[in-house]
């Protein structure tokens, strides 16, 4: 009997070795190429001495390197950038590097060693153990490619890998253009590196091994690019019991042997297990579908908002002699995604799983512009996109495909993404432009090779294709591919390797939103009255529609030195480190609440108009939901660096008061003013109807006299806007020389608040003359630790008070009064009226002490409260 576990232990050992991968992560070194002064056959043997070379960031750009070995200053602080030559100047030599890394490994039996980098940015060569990798050079950076290394691998199981990389053959005149000059766009690289209107120029554009490095091991078969499609036929609802589903498998099969491999793939999902009997031929590949199954009583996955995540594992193996000789693991969610057109807005309109879904998006460059990417950054990320009630999010053309770290993310939060392939109109020559070195019609070209482009293509779709996240495919920012590259896209690509999704050509065509008021067909863009989002109509399906988004005062110092903390003035230049962020103005907004002292009263203020704006861009879209639009995608909500526009969080994931105006604005059900004509309205997102609803209003001095003026039941429709009672004539007969406060809710019959909209407006002189005035207001504030992550955060205000206004919760460290970031909280930027309370929920990840919490407000001091 012990005979026979110690056997069981064996295989079960030998097992595991079989499905082996792991990432070559850490232990790598670097030199600059001048300083090598040898060849990748001899870097590659381990006799070859590499005392004196610097730790490299793998993965990594070679700007991340120098930066951890304090090389260069930190080019997202003040002026750092410009302290650092650009690869345009020095040349491409000087970010040229050599990466080592030595690991053990070694194959016995029919075991096959795969070498995998998931990108490399520009060009490589590869040397293992003295042995040349690749036999033509390795070429763009939005390529994965696979290595068999197993006849390469040492005896000794000691082996070396050298990989020589070289920045973007043309990098681009870094000009203050978009793109720079353009050329950035001649190769298959990132675009926004050469600089844009939100970022300055990277130095080293990138260059390195940008992605992850894998050792993969398995037998005599290698699994790869499986495809999942799920077909939900019929119109469903999140709850009860579903109609079957099904459930679609097809798998890349591999065989790297000089014999035939027969076995049986099999796939497991649900309990349930489909297999298929398949011989691969020597030295071949062969896509093996196996049959359909019928998944009864599916769990789907919905969209943020509107339904649960739910998510399958599915388990592909191939086996054979009652041994698995590869086996790939991933999650998928069930559902059906499909693009019906809006006939009355002359729009595409969204349907998941037979459900209209009223698009609120959000733009996407990249998470970093340096490329440090980590699992716990996109977590963060995409749970800011859920905590904005936004639904989908755009992944901008001038970057990358997205990465399936950023996908997993999606797809556990629930957001739809749309994704750009690799082109802007800006660089690919849709304008005319004097910062561009070349005409129109050459850069209308670019990138120079399309052969190279579409392969790439190919790669990508197949690396992210089963995600139930991914909804739409785009051509191009602005612009269409080249018409040789749109058309095997079209007509070819995607019917073969997905066949699931909707392609629109580029992000504004006419076939996604018609543009019948002439225009680009996206925008505006800064910052606008607030009475346009509701007045005045624009594109039906709007891909940008833009805003500020300048942080609070804590976020400034973070990359602003002191001596440069100047507030902006109305039509004066902004300081040079404020320009250099990309700092957009709207004083003209600010100055209504008193024309800012100082960059804290500047940055405080600018919190003021960034809630305002985005609360009523979201409200404006939605009071014409079905009848004007079928959805806008805001340009943008995140910076992968420290510029001062677009965001609703700042680089280092402090959330400022753009995010709570978002996420007021585009709650599922939602109380609303609009203000053109003070109609007080309610929204209902979801799939049905909400009955015996509560409609109240109150009116609120700036002594904190209320003024009640309605209360009513009323019921909303499914995906319908329904228009209550106009306020106008009772807020004329109340004195608005100061400004009021407007109370509005929704109750249940439980009395719950459902949703809560404080506004606040101005006096007849357009000025904030009472805010100016009001009274301090002393709030109670009790933290208590609800010991499993989260803070409760209750804020009071005595009965006779003036209304709390416009409070910002901050949960920070109790020794260094640094704010904890990421942290997430159910609501803030919050007022509270006078006789009540509200508990903001503070969510935060991993282990922390010593927490207190931060609670400032317009009319509130700032205090410190210790977390009980």
């Amino acid at each position: 009997m012990k005979k026979t576990f110690l056997l069981l232990l064996l295989c079960s050992a030998l097992f595991v070795s079989a499905q082996q991968r792991y990432e070559l992560n850490s232990g790598w070194v670097c030199t600059n190429i001048k300083d090598a002064q040898s060849t990748g056959s001899e870097i590659s043997k381990t006799s070859f001495s590499i005392n004196n070379w610097i730790p490299a960031t793998v993965p990594g750009t070679v700007l991340t390197t120098l930066l951890n070995n304090k090389k260069v200053p930190d080019p997202f602080y003040g002026m750092n950038n410009e302290k650092i030559p650009d690869v345009y100047k020095t040349g491409n030599d000087y970010y040229t590097y050599w990466f080592v890394k030595d690991f053990e490994e070694r194959a016995t039996g029919n075991e096959q060693v795969w070498l995998q980098f998931r990108g490399i940015n520009y060009k490589a060569e590869i040397y293992l153990n003295g042995k040349k990798v690749n036999p033509k050079t390795q070429v763009g950076m939005h390529l994965r490619a696979q290595y068999n290394i197993t006849k390469l691998l040492s005896a000794n199981g000691k082996n070396r890998l050298a990989v020589i990389v070289y920045p973007p053959d043309f990098p681009g005149n870094p000009n203050g253009g978009q793109g720079g000059d353009g050329t950035i766009a001649k190769g298959l690289t990132t675009q926004y590196t050469a600089g844009w209107d939100w970022i300055q120029p990277t130095r080293d554009r990138n260059t390195g091994i940008w992605d992850k490095v894998t050792i993969e091991k398995t037998k005599s078969i290698n699994i790869q690019n499986p495809q999942v499609i799920t077909l939900v036929p019929g119109k469903r609802l999140p709850e009860g019991k579903q109609n079957p589903a099904t459930v679609k498998v097809s798998v890349e099969v591999e065989n790297p042997t000089n014999q035939p491999v027969s076995g049986t793939l099999q796939y497991q999902i649900a309990g349930k297990l489909v297999k298929q009997p398949a011989t691969v031929a020597a030295n071949k590949t062969t896509i093996v579908k196996l049959p359909d199954l019928l998944l009864e009583n599916p769990k789907l996955w919905w969209p943020s908002g509107y339904g649960a995540q739910n998510l399958y594992d599915v388990k592909i193996e191939f086996v054979a002699a009652n041994q698995t000789l590869d086996q790939e693991q991933l999650k998928v969610g069930v559902r059906q995604i499909d693009n019906i057109w809006n006939e009355h807005t002359k729009s595409m309109g969204a349907f998941v799983n037979g459900q209209k879904i009223f698009i609120k998006g959000g733009n996407w460059i990249i998470s970093d512009a340096m490329l440090r990417f980590s699992d716990a950054r996109y977590d963060a990320e995409i749970r800011y996109h859920k905590d904005m009630n936004l639904n989908l999010i755009r992944i901008w053309g001038g970057a990358i495909l997205e990465r399936p770290e950023f996908y997993n993310a999606c797809d556990k939060y629930g957001l739809l993404v749309f994704q750009d392939f690799w082109f802007s109109g800006d660089c690919n020559g849709r304008w005319v432009d004097p910062m561009k070195k070349e005409d129109q019609w050459t850069r209308r070209n670019y990138p120079d090779d399309h052969n190279l482009t579409l392969t790439a293509i190919e790669d990508q779709i197949k690396m992210i294709r089963n995600h139930a996240s991914l909804a739409f495919w785009c051509g191009g920012n602005e612009i269409t591919p080249p018409e040789d590259i749109l058309e095997p896209l079209k007509n070819d690509i995607l019917p073969r390797l997905d066949g699931t999704r909707k392609l629109f050509d580029f992000s504004n065509s006419d076939e996604m939103s018609f543009n019948s008021i002439g225009g680009n067909g996206d925008g505006p863009y800064g910052i606008q009255d607030i009475k346009t989002f509701w007045g005045t109509r624009t594109f039906p399906y709007n891909s940008e529609v833009g805003s500020v988004g300048v942080g609070d005062y804590a976020s400034l110092l973070r990359f602003i030195p002191k001596e440069n903390l100047i507030a902006p003035q109305y039509k004066g230049k902004p300081d040079s480190v404020w320009d250099y962020h990309k700092y957009i103005s709207y004083e003209q907004y600010l100055n209504p609440y008193g024309k800012p002292k100082s960059a804290e009263d500047f940055a405080m203020k600018a919190q003021l108009a960034n809630y305002d704006q985005y609360r009523a861009l979201m409200e404006g879209f939605s009071n014409k939901m079905w009848d004007w639009y079928t959805g806008s995608i805001i340009w943008k909500t995140q910076n992968p660096w420290t510029a001062m526009r677009g965001q609703m969080y700042d680089y280092y994931l402090d959330p400022n008061a753009c995010l709570y105006g978002l996420r007021k604005g585009s709650e599922p059900l939602h109380v609303m003013m609009n203000p053109l004509d003070s109609m007080v309205t309610i929204v209902n997102n979801g799939f049905t109807t909400k009955n015996n609803l509560m409609v109240q209003a109150k009116a609120y001095d700036m002594d904190g006299k209320d003024y009640f003026y309605s209360q009513a039941f009323n019921s909303v429709g499914p995906s319908s806007v329904r228009r209550l009672f106009p306020m106008n004539e009772f807020l004329t007969k109340l004195d608005k020389k100061e400004g009021l406060f407007v109370s509005l809710r929704i109750l249940d019959q439980k009395q719950n608040i459902l949703s809560e909209n404080i506004y606040w407006l101005a006096g007849k002189d357009g000025e904030y003359s009472g805010l100016k005035n009001i009274k301090k207001t002393p709030l109670k504030i009790a933290a208590v630790d609800q010991k499993n992550g989260k803070v409760a955060v209750t804020l009071s205000n005595a009965a006779g008070n003036p209304v709390a206004f416009f409070n910002r919760v901050a949960l920070i460290n109790a020794n260094s009064n640094e704010r904890i970031l990421p942290s997430f909280y159910d609501d803030n930027y919050v007022s509270i009226l006078p006789g009540e309370s509200k508990t903001v929920t503070v969510e935060y990840t991993g282990k922390q002490s010593n927490l207190a919490v931060e609670v400032y407000g317009w009319n509130v001091e700032k205090q410190k409260v210790n977390i009980q």
